[in-house]
């Protein structure tokens, strides 16, 4: 996940138009990121957000501490967007579970919905992608580090 440093014009008016079919949310903006660490699967699980395919995600939580981010909380609200911020998608949290990465269930890798939706391709990607961002912080990766599995749904 990268959150985006700033708001497009084109993620406000997203906000907008979710706003005038559900004026019931008047409050601000919610948090825009895309997926993933390059255009090609940022791009990909933006539209399998929009497609309804990619129901959660999974952020270490090694992640958010070193961000010093929040952790997600059920009713969150956040919009996807593709690589270059242009909005896709507004999803609504709805489950959160810790887990180390040892005990991700091939269930959870099928709901996250990429590739080919089993266990060994998410484990495959989802340990070089923590191997990269935890790179650049001379850290380690490590099989039981907890992962935030962050089940949602897309609203809009």
């Amino acid at each position: 996940m990268e959150i985006m440093n700033k708001k497009h014009n084109s993620v406000e008016r997203f906000w907008n138009d979710y706003l005038n079919v559900n004026p019931y949310h008047k409050k601000e903006t919610p948090q825009s990121f895309y997926f993933c660490d390059n255009k090609k699967d940022a791009d990909e699980c933006a539209e399998l957000v929009v497609k309804g395919i990619k129901q959660a995600t999974a952020t270490s939580l090694w992640w958010f501490k070193k961000n010093n981010v929040s952790l997600p909380r059920v009713g969150d609200k956040y919009i996807v967007t593709d690589w270059v911020g242009n909005p896709r998608a507004i999803i609504e949290t709805i489950k959160i579970q810790q887990v180390p990465f040892n005990k991700i269930t091939s269930e959870f890798a099928e709901i996250e919905g990429e590739g080919d939706k089993s266990l060994d391709y998410w484990k495959k990607v989802h340990e070089a992608y923590y191997k990269r961002e935890m790179k650049t912080h001379f850290e380690r990766f490590d099989e039981n580090m907890i992962i935030v599995c962050e089940y949602f749904k897309k609203i809009f």
